[in-house]
């Protein structure tokens, strides 16, 4: 299978172009300067060192204060589950309403940096309210805004990474990017987890403001001008300046390519079985244990997290050799298994062990989504609105399961809304397997010539 509309983007002929500090437009560069910013994508240098750091902070800020407002308003404010669902939906659905707008931003602007920092604020403003007035219009409205900067995140890491080191290093770069973003899950779900219940159950929603002063801090220790935007967007080496920024972002990139809309159901299935199994399993671990709640569940993350790591260094050492597909069918298989499982026994222990399949799953996925997006718009110049895109429909299947979870709990009890998720799950398996085309590896690149 070859890239779509590959063949549009570029000449080997023309003069690549390059991106200056504060430049308005982007400049002819020669090919030694090309050469002397992408000689930097295989040492040490401040602008990546201060990516590890950004992934790793931002691991408490992304997704908001996701599994753990979920406990605190389930057992420290009295929230009902359908409640509970609704304003996490909420977030879902801003998320989702601002998924490719960020991406189509994102590829437009040399500014990536500042939309992470304005983002980041604004995310650890909504904690600070969620804090201060735990009643539902309060939440909902900082659920909608922390929803909306959520989708900044996912597509401004891919672009600056992939404009830092360049085609070749990105698998490696990726799987680096989602290691450090788990470990500090892991890291930042010790601490809440412990500042819930030593200081307050609403100091979990103080650390995510904290780690946002430092996300934004550590974006901005990244060099502007060592982040290749035509490359952060997608387009090839071999490119014509003078069709940078002359290809304007639209949702058509999306409906152009087959495997990439099959690949889009699947994942959306696969979010909406995934989405509402963690903070199901800590409501029904915090049952008669109030004050634990935020121990609990981050017991739950801290033991994903811990498999997520090697993971998505699986998929960086290994994908580019052995393909996509195969360990994304591997993530796909964990889903049913985990949720046919959480109906079987109540033990915390029990409960929480289950989790370390989440981390195969959730750490496959993390680091192979943005991978099988590269391959499929590889010299589109539209990586970013494509990467936000699709990750808006499966952030509506993410959205809609906790509604959907949250009501089948109150009507039927959590071992239906278990086995309800786990058949949903069997479906994004085999769409997976049986739809979507193999799109990396060695072998299909053979194939492809690409």
């Amino acid at each position: 299978m070859k890239p779509f509309r590959h063949d549009v983007i570029g000449s080997e002929h023309e003069p690549s172009v390059i991106f200056h500090r504060d430049a308005k437009r982007p400049q002819p560069a020669r090919s030694t300067e090309i050469s002397a910013v992408q000689t930097t994508a295989t040492g040490p240098s401040r602008s990546r060192t201060a990516l590890d750091w950004l992934n790793f902070l931002l691991a408490d800020v992304q997704g908001g204060v996701g599994p753990f407002l979920a406990i605190y308003l389930w057992s420290n404010q009295g929230w009902d589950a359908t409640h509970v669902g609704i304003v996490m939906t909420v977030a879902g659905i801003a998320t989702v309403a601002m998924r490719a707008p960020a991406g189509a931003l994102i590829d437009w602007t040399f500014r990536k940096r500042a939309l992470i920092v304005a983002a980041t604020g604004i995310v650890g403003a909504g904690a600070i309210v969620l804090s201060l007035f735990p009643s539902f219009w309060p939440a909902a409205a900082a659920q909608a805004l922390i929803g909306a900067c959520d989708a900044v995140f996912p597509p401004a890491l891919a672009a600056i990474s992939l404009g830092l080191v360049g085609r070749q290093a990105f698998t490696g770069r990726v799987g680096r990017n989602e290691a450090f973003n788990h470990a500090g899950n892991a890291f930042t779900a010790i601490g809440a987890g412990l500042a819930g219940y030593l200081i307050a159950p609403a100091a979990v929603l103080w650390l995510v403001a904290l780690f946002a002063a430092l996300s934004a801090g550590a974006a901005l220790l990244i060099e502007p001008h060592e982040i290749d935007h035509a490359l952060a967007r997608g387009l090839d080496d071999n490119r014509s300046g003078e069709e940078i920024g002359k290809r304007p972002s639209g949702l058509r990139v999306i409906f152009e390519c087959k495997p990439l809309l099959i690949f889009t159901a699947a994942i959306t299935l696969f979010h909406f079985a995934n989405a509402a199994m963690l903070p199901l399993v800590g409501e029904r671990l915090s049952l008669g244990h109030r004050d634990s709640g935020s121990l609990f569940i981050a017991a739950c993350i801290i033991a994903a997290q811990i498999v997520m790591v090697p993971m998505a260094i699986l998929v960086g050492a290994k994908s580019d050799a052995i393909g996509r597909k195969p360990l994304f069918l591997l993530g796909f298989a964990a889903l049913p298994i985990r949720g046919v499982l959480y109906t079987l026994a109540d033990d915390p222990s029990y409960l929480v062990s289950i989790q370390l399949l989440d981390g195969v799953g959730a750490g496959l996925f993390g680091a192979l989504f943005p991978l099988v997006v590269a391959d499929l718009t590889k010299g589109t110049g539209h990586y970013n609105l494509a990467l936000g895109a699709s990750g808006a429909a499966w952030g509506l299947g993410a959205a809609l399961s906790n509604s959907v979870a949250g009501f089948i709990v109150d009507k039927a009890g959590f071992n239906a809304a278990f086995l309800f998720l786990a058949g949903a799950a069997t479906l994004a398996l085999l769409l997976f397997w049986f739809a979507v085309p193999e799109t990396g590896g060695r072998a299909n690149r053979e194939k492809t010539g690409s």
